[in-house]
């Protein structure tokens, strides 16, 4: 049969046949699985096959639910961070800089030196005090020691060289470190002639003119404590010390620079103040019932009246901890010690007629560190609630999980960005390099500081660890770090399993195309990996460098965490 123009039936159906195939055949190509991100975005945000096949049941409901409400405590304390910056820049007029009034003649200044071991440091903190510029008739100098160690016979032998050369100095020596440093700053009250006490960790280096900046703010007789910026003798000695220097910017840029400008209670940070001595008699005294006796005679003063000035264009140099460990001790003993003073002054706070903005501020304040616990029920959760939530759809995830995520954790890169800013106008910019490792460095502080937490909330009573100090500044300088050693606890290993158990909380999240949730569980596995690795390790490295002879210094070859 022909049809017309000439061609045959069965050339026509071959014709629409081979056609129809290669068609099909293109769909098939089309459809068939691929890797790239049209297929991502097709098979995870276009494909409605499995919608509303979910139902909710009590297990998931359970798990869900204390996800959902630590989400959401630490995204509160994630945009008070954002308000301390608002606090910050709002009041930025309330900086305090110049003193409105001077005293016409400088009244008697006593220096307190509390000191526990610290032979690598104790002659350059008292060359430091002994080198201020104030009149020697109106200061003395009290180096208050609890050393069990070879740090006595030095302190010693140094004050009574500077004694002898007409320094207003005295070397005081404990037998026994009954109430801690709070203990050794009370005995030297018992002695002290000056009216106004300034008080220096041995790792700090007051400058020269750090007395006569500060004492004519006391000119106002209403001010009760005069507080200064740390600075860090050593932020270039290592990567660890540039992270710490970064946290510590922000503590004292927006924490303290947003509370002082904005009227409400701040606390002196245990060294590099100075105090009206009758403000701490008044308040009842240096008390050792917590590992933070700064911040609690700090409040018990404010509840009295008294007021407290920060100024932040005063610095005062110090030696940060160049080990994992030792800045862990540091840590851990903060978070404890604010979870103790909550505890005893939060309720005086609150009865007492401060207004509520400032009670709100204590209550941020003195309760942070109850985020620590908060993590660790958040890292345990979080792959159970990702398995459960994988077929709930993209929606929920924008609606809820994204706003958590941008209060709780991107609250902090903004915070430290804009202390960064503040202090350093010109190269600011750097801190994005370090932002990974400072929220992985904060996530692998969790388990250290939620023991601590934990014994404070449950009364368990420790002594004061002390940070060890190596007297090192430089990158490449040697330090006696094995002297001072504690020795390792179980801590290293578990921070090394949690790493282990994101690490597999990675693998699930590739293996089901989750790719979103990666970035912010790699800070989970490198904070806790390398919190770890560094507490067990950094003590070995420290031996095949050196060559320090471990048998007399220390009973283990590595330092061994809180």
């Amino acid at each position: 049969m022909t049809l017309p123009g000439g061609s045959s039936l069965f050339e026509h159906l071959a014709s629409s046949l081979a056609t129809r195939c290669i068609t099909a055949a293109q769909a098939l190509v089309f459809f068939q699985p691929k890797n790239d991100l049209r297929h991502y975005l097709r098979y995870h945000y276009g494909d409605h096959t499995f919608e509303h096949l979910y139902r909710w049941n009590w297990f998931d409901t359970s798990l869900l639910i204390p996800y959902f409400i630590v989400m959401i405590i630490l995204a509160f304390y994630g945009i008070h961070r954002y308000q301390l910056v608002y606090l910050y820049y709002k009041y930025h007029r309330n900086a305090a800089n110049n003193p409105p009034s001077s005293f016409e003649q400088l009244p008697r200044v006593t220096i307190q030196l509390p000191i526990f071991n610290e032979q690598f440091v104790i002659d350059r903190l008292i060359d430091a005090c002994t080198n201020l510029d104030y009149p020697r008739e109106l200061l003395d100098i009290q180096v208050l020691d609890d050393s069990t160690d070879e740090t006595r016979d030095v302190a010693a032998a140094i004050c009574e060289r500077y004694r002898a050369i007409g320094h207003p100095i005295v070397h005081l020596h404990r037998t026994n470190r009954y109430g801690f440093k709070a203990g050794a700053l009370d005995e030297g009250l018992k002695t002290a002639q000056g009216e106004f006490v300034a008080i220096f960790d041995a790792d700090f280096v007051p400058p020269r003119d750090w007395l006569m900046k500060v004492i004519h703010h006391f000119a106002q007789p209403e001010i009760g404590m005069v507080q200064t910026r740390w600075t860090h003798l050593n932020r270039d000695y290592s990567f660890l010390t540039q992270v710490e220097a970064i946290l510590l910017d922000g503590h004292f840029v927006l924490e303290h620079g947003g509370r002082s400008r904005a009227g409400v209670f701040f606390n002196f940070n245990g060294t590099a103040g100075m105090w009206r001595r009758k403000v701490i008699g008044d308040a009842g005294g240096w008390q050792h019932d917590t590992l933070t006796e700064d911040t609690d005679l700090s409040y018990r003063a404010q509840l009295k009246g008294w007021k407290f000035k920060y100024l932040q264009n005063v610095e005062c140099p110090a030696e940060l901890p160049i080990e994992m460990t030792a800045f862990k001790t540091q840590q851990a003993r903060w978070a404890k010690g604010l979870i103790q003073t909550s505890k005893k002054i939060l309720p005086r706070v609150f009865q007492s007629n401060q207004p509520w903005h400032t009670k709100l501020e204590a209550w941020y304040h003195l309760t942070a560190n109850i985020s620590y616990p908060l993590m660790i029920v958040l890292s345990v959760l979080l792959m159970p609630a990702m398995v459960i939530r994988f077929y709930q759809g993209w929606f929920q995830m924008l609606l809820i999980d994204l706003p958590l995520f941008m209060a709780s954790t991107f609250s902090i890169s903004s915070f430290y960005l804009v202390s960064q800013k503040e202090l350093y106008p010109r190269r600011w910019y750097r801190t994005f390099l370090y932002l990974p490792f400072l929220m992985s460095l904060g996530i692998g502080l969790t388990i250290t500081n939620t023991r601590a937490v934990i014994e404070a909330l449950f009364g368990v009573q420790s002594s004061f660890k002390r940070t060890p100090k190596y007297r090192v500044q430089k990158r490449g300088e040697k330090a006696h770090a094995a002297k001072y050693r504690k020795r390792l606890g179980f801590v290293p290993w578990l921070e090394l399993a949690l790493g282990s158990y994101f690490a597999l909380t990675i693998w699930y999240a590739w293996a089901n195309e989750n790719y979103f949730t990666i970035p912010f569980l790699l800070l989970f596995v490198i904070g806790y990996w390398y919190t770890g690795l560094l507490s067990l390790l950094q003590g070995r490295f420290e031996h095949w460098r050196s060559g320090a002879n471990l048998d007399e210094s220390s009973p283990k070859p590595y330092p061994v965490g809180v």
